[in-house]
């Protein structure tokens, strides 16, 4: 890609390219904000973001905040946004993008009304940002490669542990916000399963976190119950080199609870670059 294709974000050390998919033809809008200075030796860590028409400004400014020391040392992270070239802040797409292959009529009613998009683009849009969009990244970036995180919420939630479970060597660490289990119970289960009879003792260590907020308690999908549910049967395998967190955020819902969620999972993910 040729730097005078990307364009200024108006958000600090972030720019933006639109990017169309190779296999879909889906076009993408990606964020990419750097930060100032040399990056460290092994190169800066990165976190990958979905949803990035939402929340990008939220998270880099979580970085730029929570990445420097109090004598003002240290590296932050690159953070890479995940979003469609529109302006709404949750394109119809994501349901394509971020689901598994499950039954139209196996689901609820679709939320906005109509038909469902077409379900089971999971593997799709994960192979787009591997094999398409991290080259790029890491052709203008000094990047750690094993220093990597993505970041989801609700259905990005859902594919935040979709890639632990089939890619597990794709990041380092996961971040699963009020993960929508629910709709795809079935698939999502077979897939944990799975992944749990290839862990090894003694493989590469990943970490993995998931939050929910405390009025998500009385969601229909019942999304702590589920969350709450991976947390403790994959806690369970720490000598196995997974770490598993969980936070409950007091008095949040399933909206209000990205700001904190995304502070807490930058806080979290920069501890243990």
């Amino acid at each position: 890609m040729s730097e005078l294709e990307w364009k200024t974000a108006g958000i600090p050390w972030t720019k933006q390219l639109t990017m169309t998919a190779t296999g879909s033809g889906q076009a993408y809008r990606i964020y990419l904000a750097v930060p100032p200075g040399e990056a460290p030796e092994a190169g800066f860590p990165v976190m990958y973001v979905l949803d990035a028409n939402s929340v990008i400004g939220t998270v880099v400014e979580a970085v730029r905040l929570q990445g420097r020391s109090r004598n003002g040392q240290g590296s932050p992270a690159v953070v890479v946004g995940l979003g469609y070239d529109e302006e709404i802040p949750f394109a119809t797409a994501r349901f394509t993008d971020y689901s598994l292959p499950m039954p139209i009529d196996e689901l609820p009613p679709f939320s906005r009304g109509g038909e469902w998009p077409r379900q089971g683009g999971a593997d799709d849009f994960l192979r787009f940002v591997l094999e398409e969009v991290r080259p790029v990244v890491e052709s203008m970036v000094a990047i750690n490669r094993e220093r990597q995180a993505i970041f989801g919420h609700s259905l990005g939630g859902l594919f935040a542990l979709h890639t632990l479970y089939t890619r597990p060597e794709a990041f380092f660490a996961y971040i699963a916000g009020s993960p929508s289990i629910d709709w795809y119970k079935r698939l999502i289960l077979a897939e944990e399963q799975e992944f749990v009879s290839r862990l090894q003792r003694g493989g590469q260590p990943k970490q993995l976190f998931i939050g929910v907020g405390e009025e998500e308690e009385t969601h229909p999908t019942r999304i702590n119950e589920h969350a709450r549910g991976v947390a403790e049967r994959l806690g369970v395998f720490g000598d196995c080199g997974l770490n598993v967190s969980f936070e409950q955020f007091a008095r949040e819902n399933h909206i209000s609870v990205l700001p904190v969620l995304i502070s807490r999972a930058v806080r979290w993910f920069l501890q243990s670059v």
